[in-house]
């Protein structure tokens, strides 16, 4: 089961931090943080099932 609730203290401090991170990089190179970030994260995660379903929702969530 996902949490799909805030779940990290100060949620827009942490936003705040991940836009700041991108300041002065062009969309390519933003692009790949990003990447490096998922991955990063998934590995944190390491359980195929539940980033399965962080897919399905992401994918979900992205078409109108």
């Amino acid at each position: 089961m996902l949490t799909l609730d805030p779940n990290i203290p100060d949620p827009d401090g942490f936003y705040d931090e991940l836009l700041k991170v991108h300041d002065g990089m062009s969309e390519l190179e933003s692009m790949a943080l990003n990447a490096r970030l998922i991955l990063i994260l998934a590995n944190q995660i390491g359980n195929r099932d539940q980033l399965r379903a962080a897919l399905k929702v992401a994918s979900e969530t992205t078409k109108s």
